[in-house]
């Protein structure tokens, strides 16, 4: 199978059935992406599928032959943070690290939709994410102030 990693073509060779959360973390070093719930509930293992925010856990990777995966991983450029990375550091966001690339993931795709959001359009565009530390308030102010 092939498709595109955060902008490089990859290939993999093995069963199409596998998840494509596990190919992506064993066998393809993008280890960014986090299993959480395995059920594709809580979103720590969210990544872009030619732009939408999907569950990897929940996706087989014969789904994604000829498409394009972004993990956290791709969100950098050059390896020079965005400015949604810095928003989260920078508002206390990123806590013990495992909501927090499907977090950066579901947001960057909001923002990709609207710069311009407010609070509530955040928190409701954020829904399938979960996260047990931070209370969410921090998250949603780094996501607001990335879109003004």
């Amino acid at each position: 199978m092939r498709f595109t990693l955060n902008g490089r073509p990859v290939s993999f060779e093995g069963s199409g059935a596998r998840r494509l959360l596990d190919v992506l973390r064993e066998d393809l070093g993008a280890t960014g992406t986090k299993e959480g719930c395995g059920e594709g509930e809580c979103g720590a293992c969210s990544v872009l599928i030619d732009g939408q925010v999907v569950d990897s856990c929940l996706i087989a990777v014969g789904q994604v032959e000829g498409r394009e995966v972004t993990t956290v991983e791709g969100l950098a450029v050059g390896g020079r943070l965005t400015a949604l990375q810095h928003a989260f550091i920078e508002h206390g966001a990123a806590q013990c690290g495992i909501c927090t690339p499907g977090m950066l993931l579901a947001a960057h795709a909001l923002l990709q939709q609207s710069k311009h959001l407010d609070a509530d359009e955040v928190r409701e565009g954020l829904a399938g994410n979960l996260c047990r530390c931070t209370g969410y308030t921090k998250i949603i102010d780094a996501v607001v102030a990335c879109a003004k």
